[in-house]
């Protein structure tokens, strides 16, 4: 198992949206949790700062790390 970076956001003209993150064409992956974490919160820390993002019509919340299952097809 992996741990990936899911990017949310809930405003009301989209409603709540969701998915993985992805940089250079290939999904953000790490081994632990705590690496996502750690990820996220140099990247995308700043939102927590951002009321202005958080609100209307942005809706932006910090994404947050979920386990990933990689399977070979």
């Amino acid at each position: 198992m992996l741990w990936g970076v899911l990017w949310h956001s809930r405003n009301k003209q989209e409603g709540y949206r969701e998915h993985l993150m992805y940089e250079d064409c290939l999904p953000v992956l790490r081994r632990t949790r705590r690496e996502a974490r750690e990820y996220i919160n140099s990247k995308y820390g700043y939102i927590r700062e951002r009321p202005d993002l958080r609100a209307e019509p942005h809706g932006w919340m910090i994404p947050r790390a979920v386990k990933v299952a990689v399977i070979e097809i």
